[in-house]
């Protein structure tokens, strides 16, 4: 249809998920080399197909092992539309075109914070997973680690083999700095409260 109405140039189709595959039965699928289901921080759960297509502007057949999250479909397309984005507020999304038309090799991402309903469940850093509450399956009841169970991705994407004793301690630097950012963000531009008025308008900006 994009092709029939020569627009297909002008138009970024996006094709992903919100989440990984279904855990319940009998609808229950197959969640590939990663472990766990969704409704909880392993990569089951995490990791969704994102496949972008712009004919003339995003080069076919890349693919890239990148971090990117739901939320940079925001900024992506808005500049992509030539939209302006919000300065009034901090905006947890990054533009991923240079990425996906081969400008750059990166996405300017190196950190999601994995929350599961609204507790911190675990961060991703780079190629690094850190549990602070474990949850394999939707099913199971969360358990709040004393000490970080931590996972190499690369090494391990099941997240069978926690190394976070002894030698892999020092992930733990900057995933907190990671959730730090993230508190003091929060601290110095609340979240939107449940039922605020639409158009919000953030405090700081009436």
């Amino acid at each position: 249809m994009l092709d029939e109405l020569d627009i297909a140039g002008d138009t970024v189709v996006i094709f992903t998920s919100d989440n990984g595959a279904e855990d319940v039965l009998p609808w229950r699928g197959w969640t590939g080399p990663w472990g766990g289901s969704y409704f909880t921080a392993m990569e089951g759960s995490l990791r969704v197909p994102f496949i972008a297509r712009q004919p003339g502007r995003i080069p076919a057949g890349r693919s890239s092992n990148e971090l990117a999250h739901a939320t940079d479909i925001f900024t992506t397309v808005a500049r992509a539309a030539g939209a302006e984005i919000p300065t009034d507020r901090p905006i947890d999304s990054i533009d991923l075109m240079p990425l996906l038309q081969g400008a750059s090799e990166g996405s300017g991402r190196e950190s999601v914070l994995c929350f599961v309903a609204d507790r911190l469940h675990a961060v991703k850093w780079c190629n690094w997973k850190l549990h602070f509450i474990w949850q394999e399956y939707m099913g199971d009841p969360p358990i709040e680690l004393s000490i970080p169970r931590a996972f190499n991705l690369y090494d391990d994407p099941r997240e069978r083999h926690d190394v976070f004793l002894p030698s892999n301690t020092w992930v733990q630097r900057p995933v907190m700095a990671a959730v730090a950012e993230f508190w003091d963000s929060v601290a110095a531009h609340p979240l939107i409260p449940v039922g605020a008025e639409d158009p919000y308008v953030p405090p700081a900006a009436r």
